[in-house]
């Protein structure tokens, strides 16, 4: 067969002249997701849901876990001031039931540090692992749409389940399975989203998703307090319930990732998805995307994980990948520590709460005003606003309550936007072949920040350098770097690391 250069001139030119009139897929794809109309909407919204129980899992334990307030039944042996660990127990009862928590349930009140932490730190565990397990699976065999549900169901189940706990280390390991399955919520809500509108859309829906996600969190102080003169099991009951029959709809409705079809080698399926998006004829739309879209990716028991060995084969990818990892342990351990640490305010916690959650949403509102900033000044100006927040809350201390809890919303505020910004330029990163597991693996790198978090928040209890001055420390020192990452406002996003490394040369590493 005739090589191109040996065709006649005419032939070549016949060819290139078809070749331009063929829009690239990439381009396709974005002008086939370029409308949003009601279907996009109730998509956006079916599939945002997930994060709204996600959020309830995540904070759940603000009072399932909480260290019961008491009082004394013996005035001669004990009063207001008295070490609840050296009185006798005949001289004091808990305020309310003894079920409320699993602290009076337990009889942790002695407890260790370590003790009290270990539930929610074996949550953060559960995660992390998951996180590694799951991730890839979304990227290749299974796809967004049915790891999300399975995720969500197994979770939902887990948490019901957790009611058996007879023991703290039960309840630890129930808590563990939690954190397990609910590792890739977040991470296939915001792929699926994203890679399911054009780029005009994508900072939108992401914001969709971080409301339902407020509004999960908070939901939570409604729930507990109805239930605040019973056990702590009907909160678990009562938040599962609800996301078992969610996944049921989202199974039903939920539809696939177009760019994840194409990935796979379902051209079929994703062109008749994509048409049903676009009121254009699109012959055009069919002619290009078979001719581009890359070969069927069957995975083998050995390559469900390939997309990890095909991220870091590249070294741009390996130096990003690390750059991002540091930077989202030090937003993470203040957006999910700030409010685990609600505790320590020394303030009523439902209110607490109530307050924190919030400040989610102006952060939804000051996410959706950056959609048109470059994201680096916004990630870099909100995570130095939360850290220095986390200080000044040592300084003030317990001597300055309303000022502290003042800086503490302040800090969880910045941390929320910071947070916001930072999981849509993570998105921004990486093509569509690799995005659900680098995507996952800052989330890997976030969760192993706040392993430790539940231990700094017990010591906090004496001594609040413990936990909001490292939280602040860290989230500082973590815009570091920021310095190495490349600028991603406006880019149309990437199926492939070739395509992606061919952007690369104009980025400024």
């Amino acid at each position: 067969m005739a090589s191109i250069e040996e065709l006649p001139d005419s032939t070549r030119l016949a060819k290139d002249e078809y070749e331009k009139e063929i829009p690239s897929s990439d381009e396709m794809i974005e002008r086939s997701l370029g409308t949003f109309g009601w279907v996009e909407f109730v998509q956006c919204i079916l599939v945002s849901f997930a994060m709204f129980f996600d959020a309830q899992q995540a904070f759940i334990t603000i009072y399932t876990d909480d260290y019961p307030t008491w009082h004394c039944t013996n005035s001669t042996l004990c009063n207001s001031n008295s070490d609840i660990c050296k009185i006798p127990k005949s001289s004091w009862s808990w305020d309310g039931p003894s079920q409320k928590t699993i602290i009076s349930q337990f009889h942790l009140e002695c407890a260790s540090d370590f003790i009290i932490g270990l539930p929610q730190s074996s949550f953060f565990i559960g995660c992390l692992i998951g996180t590694f397990a799951l991730a890839t699976l979304a990227d290749t065999s299974l796809g967004r749409k049915n790891m999300l549900i399975l995720s969500c169901l197994s979770m939902s189940v887990a948490s019901i389940v957790i009611v058996f706990s007879t023991n703290v280390w039960i309840y630890s390991g129930f808590k563990f399975l939690i954190g397990f399955w609910r590792a890739s919520i977040g991470t296939c809500v915001l792929v699926l989203l994203t890679e399911k509108v054009s780029t005009e859309w994508r900072f939108t829906v992401g914001i969709v998703e971080y409301f339902c996600f407020t509004l999960g969190y908070m939901s939570l102080p409604g729930v507990a307090y109805i239930f605040r003169f019973s056990s702590w099991k009907n909160i678990y009951i009562w938040t599962s319930i609800p996301a078992i029959i969610y996944s049921i709809v989202g199974y039903c409705f939920v539809t696939e990732s177009p760019r994840w079809l194409l990935m796979q080698g379902r051209n079929q399926e994703a062109i008749a998805m994509l048409k049903g998006m676009t009121s254009q004829e699109n012959e055009d739309l069919t002619a290009s995307l078979l001719l581009s879209a890359p070969p069927k990716q069957r995975a083998s028991v050995f390559q469900l994980y390939s997309s990890i060995t095909t991220l870091f084969e590249r070294r741009w990818a390996l130096k990003r990948m690390l750059a991002i990892m540091v930077l989202g342990i030090g937003i993470g351990i203040v957006y999910f520590g700030m409010p685990l640490a609600v505790g320590n305010l020394g303030f009523d916690i439902y209110l607490a709460v109530v307050f924190n959650a919030l400040m989610e949403i102006p952060s939804c509102v000051a996410t959706y005003f950056l959609e048109n900033r470059q994201r680096k000044p916004s990630i870099l100006s909100f995570s130095l606003a939360s850290g220095i927040s986390c200080v000044l809350c040592v300084v003030a201390g317990s001597r300055l309550q309303g000022i502290k809890v003042g800086l503490a919303l302040i800090s969880f505020f910045s941390a929320c936007t910071a947070y916001n910004v930072f999981l849509i330029y993570i998105i921004e990163l990486f093509p569509t072949s690799v995005r659900n597991t680098t995507t996952s693996l800052v989330r890997q790198a976030i969760v192993f920040g706040n392993i430790f978090s539940p231990f700094l928040i017990s010591a906090g209890r004496k001594n609040d350098a413990f936990s909001y001055g490292v939280f602040g420390v860290v989230i500082i020192l973590s815009c570091v770097t920021l310095l190495g990452l490349p600028e991603t406002k406006g880019l149309a996003l990437c199926d492939t690391m070739d395509q992606q490394e061919r952007k690369e040369k104009s980025y400024v590493m």
